[in-house]
Protein backbone atom coordinates (compact mmCIF):
# COMPACT_ATOMS: atom_id res chain seq x y z
CA UNK A 1 0.00 0.00 0.00
CA UNK A 2 1.18 3.67 -1.11
CA UNK A 3 2.26 5.71 1.98
CA UNK A 4 -0.26 9.07 2.01
CA UNK A 5 2.77 11.21 3.19
CA UNK A 6 5.66 11.01 1.14
CA UNK A 7 8.41 12.76 3.63
CA UNK A 8 11.34 10.68 4.47
CA UNK A 9 14.30 11.26 7.10
CA UNK A 10 16.57 14.35 5.79
CA UNK A 11 16.22 16.97 3.61
CA UNK A 12 13.36 15.72 1.46
CA UNK A 13 11.90 18.14 -1.50
CA UNK A 14 8.21 18.38 -1.93
CA UNK A 15 6.05 16.87 -4.45
CA UNK A 16 4.54 18.48 -7.56
CA UNK A 17 1.14 19.26 -6.11
CA UNK A 18 2.82 21.67 -3.62
CA UNK A 19 4.92 23.46 -6.16
CA UNK A 20 1.60 23.88 -8.10
CA UNK A 21 -0.02 25.26 -5.04
CA UNK A 22 3.14 28.02 -4.88
CA UNK A 23 2.65 28.68 -8.16
CA UNK A 24 -0.73 29.08 -8.27
CA UNK A 25 -0.45 31.17 -5.16
CA UNK A 26 2.29 33.70 -7.25
CA UNK A 27 -0.45 33.53 -10.21
CA UNK A 28 -3.44 35.07 -7.94
CA UNK A 29 -1.05 37.69 -6.58
CA UNK A 30 -0.53 38.79 -10.24
CA UNK A 31 -3.81 38.92 -11.08
CA UNK A 32 -4.75 40.14 -8.16
CA UNK A 33 -1.72 42.96 -9.05
CA UNK A 34 -2.43 43.54 -12.77
CA UNK A 35 -6.23 44.51 -12.03
CA UNK A 36 -5.66 47.01 -9.68
CA UNK A 37 -6.39 50.23 -11.44
CA UNK A 38 -7.11 48.32 -14.33
CA UNK A 39 -8.59 51.41 -16.12
CA UNK A 40 -5.53 53.48 -16.00
CA UNK A 41 -3.23 50.73 -17.42
CA UNK A 42 -2.07 50.39 -21.05
CA UNK A 43 -2.69 46.66 -21.30
CA UNK A 44 -5.16 43.71 -20.09
CA UNK A 45 -4.48 41.51 -17.45
CA UNK A 46 -5.25 38.51 -19.82
CA UNK A 47 -1.78 39.11 -21.12
CA UNK A 48 -0.29 38.18 -17.80
CA UNK A 49 -1.93 35.26 -17.26
CA UNK A 50 -1.13 34.16 -20.46
CA UNK A 51 2.61 34.57 -20.06
CA UNK A 52 1.97 33.03 -16.65
CA UNK A 53 0.53 29.82 -18.42
CA UNK A 54 3.19 29.64 -21.39
CA UNK A 55 5.89 30.07 -18.72
CA UNK A 56 4.91 27.24 -16.55
CA UNK A 57 3.91 25.20 -20.41
CA UNK A 58 7.67 25.57 -20.51
CA UNK A 59 8.73 24.70 -17.30
CA UNK A 60 6.60 21.61 -17.69
CA UNK A 61 8.57 20.98 -21.14
CA UNK A 62 12.10 21.45 -19.64
CA UNK A 63 11.13 18.77 -16.37
CA UNK A 64 9.18 16.38 -18.57
CA UNK A 65 6.49 16.35 -16.68
CA UNK A 66 3.22 14.48 -18.02
CA UNK A 67 0.37 17.35 -17.89
CA UNK A 68 -3.34 17.51 -19.27
CA UNK A 69 -3.25 17.25 -23.18
CA UNK A 70 -5.71 19.41 -24.99
CA UNK A 71 -7.33 17.00 -27.11
CA UNK A 72 -7.53 13.94 -24.52
CA UNK A 73 -8.34 16.40 -21.63
CA UNK A 74 -10.89 18.25 -23.59
CA UNK A 75 -13.59 18.32 -21.14
CA UNK A 76 -11.93 19.63 -18.50
CA UNK A 77 -10.52 22.70 -20.63
CA UNK A 78 -14.63 22.68 -21.35
CA UNK A 79 -15.94 22.95 -18.07
CA UNK A 80 -13.87 25.87 -16.77
CA UNK A 81 -14.03 27.54 -20.06
CA UNK A 82 -17.73 27.06 -19.52
CA UNK A 83 -17.68 28.54 -16.14
CA UNK A 84 -15.66 31.53 -17.11
CA UNK A 85 -18.02 32.27 -20.04
CA UNK A 86 -21.32 32.07 -18.40
CA UNK A 87 -20.54 34.25 -15.88
CA UNK A 88 -19.43 36.79 -17.91
CA UNK A 89 -22.21 36.87 -19.93
CA UNK A 90 -24.31 37.79 -16.92
CA UNK A 91 -22.34 40.41 -16.14
CA UNK A 92 -22.51 41.81 -19.30
CA UNK A 93 -26.14 41.81 -19.17
CA UNK A 94 -26.26 43.32 -15.77
CA UNK A 95 -24.19 46.37 -17.01
CA UNK A 96 -26.93 47.24 -20.16
CA UNK A 97 -29.04 49.88 -19.27
CA UNK A 98 -30.25 50.55 -23.32
CA UNK A 99 -33.94 50.56 -23.93
CA UNK A 100 -35.10 46.83 -25.66
CA UNK A 101 -35.96 48.53 -28.94
CA UNK A 102 -34.85 47.76 -32.50
CA UNK A 103 -33.61 50.89 -33.14
CA UNK A 104 -31.32 51.58 -29.68
CA UNK A 105 -30.02 47.82 -30.76
CA UNK A 106 -29.60 48.51 -34.48
CA UNK A 107 -25.52 48.51 -34.35
CA UNK A 108 -25.67 45.00 -32.76
CA UNK A 109 -28.19 43.62 -35.15
CA UNK A 110 -25.71 44.34 -37.76
CA UNK A 111 -23.21 42.63 -35.90
CA UNK A 112 -24.99 39.43 -35.26
CA UNK A 113 -26.71 39.04 -38.42
CA UNK A 114 -24.24 40.26 -40.65
CA UNK A 115 -21.00 40.00 -39.77
CA UNK A 116 -21.16 36.71 -38.16
CA UNK A 117 -22.38 34.69 -40.66
CA UNK A 118 -19.97 36.62 -42.84
CA UNK A 119 -16.91 35.69 -40.59
CA UNK A 120 -18.29 32.20 -40.11
CA UNK A 121 -18.60 31.79 -44.04
CA UNK A 122 -14.87 33.15 -44.42
CA UNK A 123 -13.30 31.31 -42.65
CA UNK A 124 -14.97 28.26 -43.45
CA UNK A 125 -14.16 28.71 -46.36
CA UNK A 126 -10.20 29.45 -46.10
CA UNK A 127 -10.32 26.19 -43.54
CA UNK A 128 -12.10 23.86 -46.52
CA UNK A 129 -9.66 25.32 -49.59
CA UNK A 130 -6.76 26.49 -47.78
CA UNK A 131 -6.18 24.29 -44.73
CA UNK A 132 -7.52 20.95 -46.51
CA UNK A 133 -10.81 20.54 -43.71
CA UNK A 134 -13.18 18.95 -44.57
CA UNK A 135 -16.18 21.06 -44.79
CA UNK A 136 -17.85 19.51 -41.26
CA UNK A 137 -14.13 20.90 -39.54
CA UNK A 138 -14.46 23.82 -41.21
CA UNK A 139 -17.35 24.87 -40.14
CA UNK A 140 -16.58 24.03 -36.83
CA UNK A 141 -13.26 26.54 -37.10
CA UNK A 142 -15.26 28.88 -38.70
CA UNK A 143 -18.16 29.03 -35.93
CA UNK A 144 -15.71 28.68 -32.93
CA UNK A 145 -13.59 31.59 -34.44
CA UNK A 146 -16.76 34.28 -35.43
CA UNK A 147 -18.12 35.25 -31.86
CA UNK A 148 -16.70 38.11 -30.07
CA UNK A 149 -15.48 36.90 -26.51
CA UNK A 150 -17.56 38.36 -23.54
CA UNK A 151 -14.68 37.51 -20.80
CA UNK A 152 -11.87 39.27 -22.83
CA UNK A 153 -14.25 41.94 -24.67
CA UNK A 154 -15.06 43.70 -21.19
CA UNK A 155 -12.13 45.49 -21.30
CA UNK A 156 -13.42 47.38 -24.18
CA UNK A 157 -17.20 47.22 -23.84
CA UNK A 158 -19.18 49.60 -21.14
CA UNK A 159 -18.30 49.57 -17.61
CA UNK A 160 -20.22 48.84 -14.46
CA UNK A 161 -23.62 49.94 -14.58
CA UNK A 162 -25.05 53.47 -13.58
CA UNK A 163 -21.17 54.47 -13.58
CA UNK A 164 -20.96 55.52 -17.12
CA UNK A 165 -22.40 56.56 -20.24
CA UNK A 166 -23.06 53.60 -22.83
CA UNK A 167 -21.42 55.03 -26.14
CA UNK A 168 -22.45 53.62 -29.22
CA UNK A 169 -19.12 51.40 -29.98
CA UNK A 170 -18.28 50.37 -26.00
CA UNK A 171 -22.56 49.37 -26.15
CA UNK A 172 -22.68 47.35 -29.29
CA UNK A 173 -19.49 45.41 -28.41
CA UNK A 174 -20.71 44.05 -25.18
CA UNK A 175 -23.88 43.28 -26.23
CA UNK A 176 -22.51 41.23 -29.68
CA UNK A 177 -20.06 39.87 -27.13
CA UNK A 178 -23.10 38.80 -24.69
CA UNK A 179 -25.43 37.52 -27.70
CA UNK A 180 -23.39 36.11 -30.53
CA UNK A 181 -21.60 33.20 -28.35
CA UNK A 182 -24.60 31.56 -28.22
CA UNK A 183 -26.05 32.10 -31.52
CA UNK A 184 -22.27 30.72 -32.97
CA UNK A 185 -24.13 27.49 -31.14
CA UNK A 186 -26.29 26.25 -34.27
CA UNK A 187 -23.38 26.28 -36.62
CA UNK A 188 -21.27 24.50 -34.08
CA UNK A 189 -23.69 21.62 -33.77
CA UNK A 190 -24.20 22.04 -37.86
CA UNK A 191 -20.47 21.26 -38.56
CA UNK A 192 -20.75 18.43 -35.62
CA UNK A 193 -23.66 16.89 -37.61
CA UNK A 194 -21.95 16.74 -40.99
CA UNK A 195 -19.54 15.12 -39.94
CA UNK A 196 -21.60 12.27 -38.33
CA UNK A 197 -22.74 11.52 -42.17
CA UNK A 198 -25.77 10.85 -41.04
CA UNK A 199 -29.06 11.79 -43.47
CA UNK A 200 -32.13 13.92 -43.11
CA UNK A 201 -30.69 16.04 -40.52
CA UNK A 202 -31.60 19.22 -42.03
CA UNK A 203 -35.16 19.96 -40.67
CA UNK A 204 -34.00 18.35 -37.34
CA UNK A 205 -31.44 20.94 -36.78
CA UNK A 206 -33.55 23.99 -37.89
CA UNK A 207 -36.20 22.94 -35.67
CA UNK A 208 -34.82 21.85 -32.69
CA UNK A 209 -31.10 24.04 -32.63
CA UNK A 210 -32.44 26.96 -34.22
CA UNK A 211 -36.50 27.78 -34.20
CA UNK A 212 -36.47 26.27 -30.41
CA UNK A 213 -33.58 26.86 -28.82
CA UNK A 214 -32.64 30.14 -29.30
CA UNK A 215 -36.23 31.91 -28.62
CA UNK A 216 -36.81 29.53 -25.74
CA UNK A 217 -32.80 30.34 -24.08
CA UNK A 218 -33.83 33.41 -24.05
CA UNK A 219 -36.80 33.25 -22.80
CA UNK A 220 -36.15 31.37 -19.79
CA UNK A 221 -33.28 33.85 -19.14
CA UNK A 222 -35.89 36.46 -19.08
CA UNK A 223 -38.47 34.86 -16.73
CA UNK A 224 -36.00 33.55 -14.48
CA UNK A 225 -33.44 36.04 -14.09
CA UNK A 226 -36.81 38.54 -13.45
CA UNK A 227 -38.07 36.17 -10.91
CA UNK A 228 -34.22 35.97 -9.06
CA UNK A 229 -34.01 39.57 -9.27
CA UNK A 230 -37.96 40.09 -7.25
CA UNK A 231 -36.85 37.30 -4.75
CA UNK A 232 -33.39 38.32 -3.41
CA UNK A 233 -34.86 42.00 -3.46
CA UNK A 234 -38.18 40.63 -1.10
CA UNK A 235 -35.40 38.16 0.58
CA UNK A 236 -33.08 41.17 1.50
CA UNK A 237 -36.12 43.41 2.70
CA UNK A 238 -37.07 40.66 5.14
CA UNK A 239 -33.90 40.13 6.29
CA UNK A 240 -33.40 36.59 4.90
CA UNK A 241 -30.20 37.71 3.29
CA UNK A 242 -27.21 39.79 4.31
CA UNK A 243 -25.73 42.51 2.06
CA UNK A 244 -22.10 41.13 2.38
CA UNK A 245 -23.35 38.52 0.50
CA UNK A 246 -24.71 40.08 -2.18
CA UNK A 247 -22.28 39.44 -4.80
CA UNK A 248 -22.59 35.56 -4.49
CA UNK A 249 -25.84 36.49 -5.84
CA UNK A 250 -24.66 36.80 -9.12
CA UNK A 251 -23.56 33.23 -8.64
CA UNK A 252 -26.24 31.34 -7.76
CA UNK A 253 -28.37 33.01 -10.16
CA UNK A 254 -26.19 32.44 -13.76
CA UNK A 255 -25.93 28.53 -12.79
CA UNK A 256 -29.77 28.30 -11.88
CA UNK A 257 -30.59 30.27 -15.33
CA UNK A 258 -27.76 28.10 -17.00
CA UNK A 259 -28.52 24.46 -15.67
CA UNK A 260 -32.25 24.98 -16.36
CA UNK A 261 -31.62 26.24 -19.94
CA UNK A 262 -29.26 23.21 -20.61
CA UNK A 263 -32.08 20.46 -19.10
CA UNK A 264 -34.56 22.15 -21.54
CA UNK A 265 -32.39 21.48 -24.53
CA UNK A 266 -31.75 25.10 -24.97
CA UNK A 267 -28.55 27.38 -25.24
CA UNK A 268 -27.75 28.47 -21.83
CA UNK A 269 -25.25 31.15 -23.04
CA UNK A 270 -28.29 33.01 -24.00
CA UNK A 271 -30.27 32.23 -20.84
CA UNK A 272 -27.34 33.56 -18.68
CA UNK A 273 -27.28 37.03 -20.55
CA UNK A 274 -30.89 37.41 -20.66
CA UNK A 275 -30.93 36.50 -17.39
CA UNK A 276 -28.66 39.40 -16.80
CA UNK A 277 -30.21 41.53 -18.63
CA UNK A 278 -33.72 40.96 -17.05
CA UNK A 279 -31.87 40.95 -13.54
CA UNK A 280 -30.95 44.73 -13.96
CA UNK A 281 -34.39 45.33 -15.59
CA UNK A 282 -36.14 44.50 -12.29
CA UNK A 283 -34.47 46.46 -10.59
CA UNK A 284 -32.36 49.16 -12.24
CA UNK A 285 -31.66 51.82 -9.32
CA UNK A 286 -31.73 49.10 -6.56
CA UNK A 287 -28.31 49.03 -4.67
CA UNK A 288 -28.81 45.30 -5.46
CA UNK A 289 -27.68 45.35 -9.10
CA UNK A 290 -24.34 47.43 -8.50
CA UNK A 291 -23.53 44.68 -5.87
CA UNK A 292 -24.76 41.77 -7.96
CA UNK A 293 -22.11 42.89 -10.45
CA UNK A 294 -19.64 43.41 -8.47
CA UNK A 295 -19.88 40.23 -7.41
CA UNK A 296 -20.08 38.79 -10.95
CA UNK A 297 -17.01 40.85 -12.37
CA UNK A 298 -14.94 39.50 -9.34
CA UNK A 299 -15.91 35.98 -10.18
CA UNK A 300 -15.56 36.49 -13.67
CA UNK A 301 -11.86 37.89 -13.59
CA UNK A 302 -10.46 34.71 -11.52
CA UNK A 303 -12.37 32.67 -13.62
CA UNK A 304 -10.63 34.16 -16.32
CA UNK A 305 -7.98 33.80 -14.85
CA UNK A 306 -7.95 29.72 -13.87
CA UNK A 307 -8.83 29.13 -18.02
CA UNK A 308 -6.32 31.15 -19.47
CA UNK A 309 -3.66 30.06 -17.08
CA UNK A 310 -4.64 26.61 -18.07
CA UNK A 311 -4.77 27.20 -21.83
CA UNK A 312 -1.53 28.30 -21.24
CA UNK A 313 -0.29 25.50 -19.82
CA UNK A 314 -1.20 23.21 -22.42
CA UNK A 315 1.07 24.47 -25.41
CA UNK A 316 3.49 22.68 -26.62
CA UNK A 317 5.68 22.91 -29.61
CA UNK A 318 3.86 19.90 -31.36
CA UNK A 319 0.63 21.16 -30.92
CA UNK A 320 1.72 24.54 -32.00
CA UNK A 321 2.40 23.17 -35.13
CA UNK A 322 -0.49 21.42 -35.74
CA UNK A 323 -2.01 24.64 -37.92
CA UNK A 324 1.32 24.66 -39.91
CA UNK A 325 1.37 27.86 -42.13
CA UNK A 326 -2.01 27.90 -43.78
CA UNK A 327 -3.25 28.14 -39.82
CA UNK A 328 -1.11 30.56 -38.52
CA UNK A 329 -1.93 32.59 -41.74
CA UNK A 330 -5.84 32.26 -40.64
CA UNK A 331 -5.03 34.15 -37.23
CA UNK A 332 -4.25 37.74 -39.29
CA UNK A 333 -6.53 37.23 -41.78
CA UNK A 334 -9.24 36.91 -39.86
CA UNK A 335 -8.14 39.95 -37.19
CA UNK A 336 -7.04 42.48 -39.83
CA UNK A 337 -9.07 41.28 -43.08
CA UNK A 338 -11.88 39.67 -42.14
CA UNK A 339 -13.45 41.07 -39.11
CA UNK A 340 -12.68 44.63 -40.01
CA UNK A 341 -14.22 44.07 -43.82
CA UNK A 342 -17.58 42.58 -42.59
CA UNK A 343 -17.97 45.31 -40.43
CA UNK A 344 -17.55 48.13 -42.87
CA UNK A 345 -20.22 45.77 -45.12
CA UNK A 346 -22.78 46.08 -42.60
CA UNK A 347 -22.59 49.17 -41.63
CA UNK A 348 -22.77 50.14 -45.04
CA UNK A 349 -25.42 53.22 -44.51
CA UNK A 350 -25.20 53.49 -41.55
CA UNK A 351 -24.35 56.82 -39.46
CA UNK A 352 -22.27 55.22 -37.00
CA UNK A 353 -18.95 57.91 -37.86
CA UNK A 354 -16.10 55.89 -39.53
CA UNK A 355 -14.11 55.80 -36.96
CA UNK A 356 -16.16 53.80 -34.86
CA UNK A 357 -17.06 51.42 -37.45
CA UNK A 358 -13.13 51.38 -37.30
CA UNK A 359 -13.22 50.61 -33.23
CA UNK A 360 -16.02 47.59 -34.30
CA UNK A 361 -14.01 46.08 -36.84
CA UNK A 362 -10.65 45.81 -34.98
CA UNK A 363 -11.85 44.83 -31.58
CA UNK A 364 -13.28 41.40 -32.76
CA UNK A 365 -11.76 39.99 -29.81
CA UNK A 366 -11.65 36.06 -29.77
CA UNK A 367 -11.16 34.33 -26.22
CA UNK A 368 -12.63 32.10 -24.56
CA UNK A 369 -15.43 30.78 -25.73
CA UNK A 370 -14.12 30.22 -28.52
CA UNK A 371 -12.14 27.56 -26.67
CA UNK A 372 -14.94 26.15 -25.28
CA UNK A 373 -16.72 25.74 -28.70
CA UNK A 374 -13.46 23.56 -29.80
CA UNK A 375 -13.32 21.80 -26.23
CA UNK A 376 -17.09 20.72 -26.79
CA UNK A 377 -16.64 19.26 -30.39
CA UNK A 378 -13.35 17.11 -28.78
CA UNK A 379 -15.71 16.30 -26.33
CA UNK A 380 -18.55 14.48 -28.89
CA UNK A 381 -16.11 13.56 -30.54
CA UNK A 382 -17.67 13.55 -33.99
CA UNK A 383 -14.50 15.09 -36.24
CA UNK A 384 -11.62 12.62 -37.03
CA UNK A 385 -8.49 13.00 -34.89
CA UNK A 386 -6.72 14.86 -36.92
CA UNK A 387 -8.76 17.68 -37.80
CA UNK A 388 -9.61 17.95 -34.60
CA UNK A 389 -6.53 18.78 -33.80
CA UNK A 390 -5.93 20.98 -36.64
CA UNK A 391 -9.04 22.97 -35.46
CA UNK A 392 -8.05 23.13 -31.63
CA UNK A 393 -4.64 24.62 -32.01
CA UNK A 394 -5.59 26.66 -34.80
CA UNK A 395 -8.22 28.12 -32.39
CA UNK A 396 -5.74 28.06 -29.53
CA UNK A 397 -3.50 30.11 -31.88
CA UNK A 398 -5.90 32.84 -32.76
CA UNK A 399 -6.83 33.02 -28.99
CA UNK A 400 -3.21 33.83 -27.67
CA UNK A 401 -2.52 36.17 -30.43
CA UNK A 402 -6.01 38.09 -29.72
CA UNK A 403 -5.18 38.04 -26.33
CA UNK A 404 -1.73 39.79 -26.63
CA UNK A 405 -2.62 42.27 -29.53
CA UNK A 406 -6.19 43.35 -28.72
CA UNK A 407 -4.94 43.29 -24.52
CA UNK A 408 -1.98 46.00 -25.67
CA UNK A 409 -4.30 48.00 -27.27
CA UNK A 410 -7.53 48.11 -25.51
CA UNK A 411 -7.09 51.25 -23.39
CA UNK A 412 -5.28 53.35 -25.59
CA UNK A 413 -7.16 52.73 -29.16
CA UNK A 414 -10.34 53.12 -26.96
CA UNK A 415 -9.30 56.42 -25.40
CA UNK A 416 -8.44 58.02 -29.02
CA UNK A 417 -11.63 56.33 -30.67
CA UNK A 418 -14.24 57.27 -28.49
CA UNK A 419 -12.53 58.85 -25.21
CA UNK A 420 -12.00 58.18 -21.87
CA UNK A 421 -14.62 56.22 -19.72
CA UNK A 422 -16.61 59.36 -18.09
CA UNK A 423 -19.47 58.69 -15.41
CA UNK A 424 -22.71 59.01 -16.21
CA UNK A 425 -24.09 62.45 -14.59
CA UNK A 426 -26.48 61.81 -12.15
CA UNK A 427 -28.71 64.18 -9.81
CA UNK A 428 -28.55 63.94 -6.87
CA UNK A 429 -30.79 60.81 -5.28
CA UNK A 430 -30.69 59.47 -9.18
CA UNK A 431 -31.49 55.88 -9.68
CA UNK A 432 -33.16 55.10 -6.00
CA UNK A 433 -37.09 55.02 -5.16
CA UNK A 434 -38.62 57.93 -3.05
CA UNK A 435 -37.74 57.50 0.20
CA UNK A 436 -34.60 54.90 -0.23
CA UNK A 437 -31.26 55.07 1.22
CA UNK A 438 -28.43 53.99 -0.05
CA UNK A 439 -27.81 51.69 3.61
CA UNK A 440 -28.80 48.61 4.09
CA UNK A 441 -32.97 47.92 4.52
CA UNK A 442 -32.25 47.02 7.55
CA UNK A 443 -30.01 49.60 9.34
CA UNK A 444 -32.48 52.52 8.39
CA UNK A 445 -35.91 52.27 10.52
CA UNK A 446 -39.26 54.32 10.89
CA UNK A 447 -40.05 55.62 14.77
CA UNK A 448 -41.45 52.67 14.66
CA UNK A 449 -38.38 50.28 14.71
CA UNK A 450 -39.91 48.54 11.27
CA UNK A 451 -37.05 48.19 8.94
CA UNK A 452 -38.03 50.11 5.79
CA UNK A 453 -38.88 48.61 2.75
CA UNK A 454 -36.58 49.01 -0.41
Amino acid sequence: MTPVLTAGPGLDFADLAAVGLAFLGLAVLAAIAALSNQRERAFSASIVYLALGLGAAALLGVLEIDWLDAVEDAAVVERLTEFAVIVSLFGAGLKLDRELRWRAWGSVARLLGLVMPLTIAAVAAYGATTMGLSLAAAIVLGAALAPTDPVLAGDVGVGPPDEEDEREPNFSITAEAGLNDGLAFPFVVLGLVLATGERDWGWEWALADVLYAIPAGLAIGAVVGWGLAALAVRLRARRFLATSFDGWIAVAAVLVIYGLAEIASTYGFLAAFAGGLAFRRHERGHELNARVHEGAEVTEKFAELGAILLVGTLATRGGLAEPGLAGWLLVPLLLLVVRPLAVLVAFAGSPLPLRERVFLGWFGVRGIGSLYYVAAAASVGSLAAPELSVVLWTTFACVAVSILVHGATGTPVTARTVGPRLRRSRRPGAGRRQGETTEPPWTSRTRSGSPRRP
